[in-house]
């Protein structure tokens, strides 16, 4: 018989006027991977907020192991068993592991005293489930993001929870890292552990889970057995219209190089780098985690100093040593981790479009409102930014929004060079076409682009040339037409490379 551990019914919320869920239900099972999916901004985070006690909803009922409950604050979530595994790391980074995975229920001895001992034991216990091996007593901004990540499962795991929400708990992990947490899911699963699992990654919802719910704009509009629905119907679903997995046509370009890169060499991240983008072209670089395109594109832009080889903008020969003097010479940087390096979360949605051109609306040391407010509509009309108010904070949008306003930010300061790492990242099926067709546009207009991705499926939709990394070098270097999944698995994990002198 199938046990019922949670359900929430009818379900209502609304922020600032506006309704986000309109009478939502969902119906959890003892020991099953539920997989709850949505686009971005379709309520499925407002969903679990509400069931972690960070938000209250205005009507609704939720019953936890059969009892109506009430939760009013994430303390009440926690007590009755629920662990929420956040898509914005909560690690604290000036502490250390251990310190992280306690915090705000530090172990004590006989004598009241903290047992430092106790819980670097029990730190490493639970990490060594994940199949890691970590110091407990590492600060943690030392450590990888996929470290971070683990460190987020590995607290739920310490509380020995009923329920784990996890919200793209794999945005961060390398594929080994995936299975493992795969296997731990499954694992828990049988020891009667429910999961509610948000991903975008719909393969990953084929992989590992039971049932499913769908939400579109804050709506039900599905549930069932994932054995009973392929991706094609789950993403119609979740759009409310087929989406298209063409790629994207884009005229080859013959331009001039925008940026030429040669030889370009950092101890220990990337070595003997070459390459040119030409105006209106789209190059792509892919490869497994660690495989050094990340560092590389960093130092480029100005991140990190500690390189040798030339950078050409344009035909000029340009030392970038601080992200200031890349946005002068017109080179613009999307990072991967939105959160992190890419917004402001104190400031507004306008204060972040305008960050690297404020200069754009200055008059006499002063900001020009009117015209920051006129480009700001301009940008939100031709991106589709979904915002009823500019002058809220932009951690309140979600991520495909987000992301479009740091699209926003770039076009604004008018560079001939973007970067985008790892575009869509945490970015759901309908939103990703939007982006993809946003940087089209921009090659369109003669930007260079430039493309890194570890998913080979984005990289062959929308590149026109594509060149994989192993370990800090380029192994390949193709057109979309001579490439698939399997050649650039095969030049990734460094089991084919071409010739030393490529160039």
């Amino acid at each position: 018989m199938t046990q019922t551990i949670l359900e929430m019914k009818d379900i209502k919320k609304s922020f600032n006027q506006v309704q986000v869920l309109h009478g939502v239900d969902l119906t959890l099972n003892k020991g099953e991977i539920h997989a709850l999916l949505g686009e971005n901004g379709a309520g499925k985070s407002t969903l679990m907020n509400i069931l972690g006690g960070v938000h209250q909803p205005e009507s609704g009922v939720i019953t936890l192991d059969g009892k109506e409950i009430k939760i009013d604050n994430p303390r009440i979530s926690q007590e009755n068993g629920v662990s929420f595994i956040h898509q914005e790391l909560n690690v604290v980074t000036d502490l250390t592991v251990y310190e992280n995975m306690f915090l705000g229920s530090e172990l004590r001895n006989k004598w009241g005293m903290i047992d430092v001992k106790e819980m670097c034991r029990q730190t490493s216990e639970v990490l060594s489930k994940l199949g890691v091996d970590l110091d407990p007593k590492k600060i943690v901004r030392d450590l990888d993001t996929s470290y971070k990540q683990m460190i987020e499962i590995a607290k739920a795991l310490l509380r020995d929870s009923k329920i784990i929400i996890m919200d793209e708990p794999t945005t961060s992990l390398t594929d080994n890292e995936v299975d493992r947490l795969f296997e731990l899911m499954r694992s828990l699963k049988q020891s009667g552990v429910s999961i509610i699992y948000i991903s975008h990654k719909l393969k990953e919802i084929q992989a590992v889970c039971d049932r499913y719910t769908v939400l579109r704009d804050g709506h039900l509009v599905g549930n069932g057995d994932i054995k009973d629905v392929d991706l094609a119907g789950i993403a119609q679903l979740m759009v409310g219209k087929s989406v298209s997995t063409e790629a994207f046509y884009h005229e080859k370009s013959s331009g001039e190089p925008v940026l030429t890169v040669k030889n370009l060499t950092s101890e220990g991240l990337f070595k003997g780098i070459h390459f040119s983008v030409a105006k209106g072209e789209v190059v792509g670089f892919t490869g497994l985690a660690g495989d050094g395109r990340t560092e590389l594109f960093e130092s480029i832009f100005g991140f990190r100093k500690k390189y040798s080889g030339v950078i050409e903008v344009n035909g000029t020969p340009i030392k970038i040593n601080h992200p200031i003097k890349a946005v002068k010479a017109g080179i613009g940087f999307v990072p991967k981790n939105r959160k992190e390096n890419a917004i402001i979360k104190d400031l507004s949605v306008i204060e972040n479009m305008s960050l690297s051109s404020i200069k754009n609306f200055e008059k006499n040391g002063l900001i020009h409102s009117k015209r920051e407010q006129e480009k700001f509509q301009q940008y939100k009309d031709q991106l589709n930014i979904k915002v009823h108010d500019p002058n809220v904070k932009i951690d309140t949008l979600s991520g495909g929004n987000q992301q479009k306003v740091v699209i926003a930010k770039w076009l604004e300061a008018d560079g001939d060079i973007i970067i985008f790492d790892n575009p869509t990242q945490g970015i759901d099926v309908g939103a990703k076409n939007e982006i993809y067709q946003h940087i089209m546009n921009l090659a369109e207009q003669g930007k260079g682009i430039i493309i890194l991705s570890s998913e080979a499926p984005e990289i062959l939709r929308v590149c026109e040339r594509i060149n994989i990394m192993f370990q800090g070098e380029i192994t390949g270097r193709f057109s979309r037409e001579e490439l698939t999944e399997e050649i650039i698995m095969e030049y990734a994990t460094g089991s084919k490379r071409e010739a030393k002198n490529i160039g």
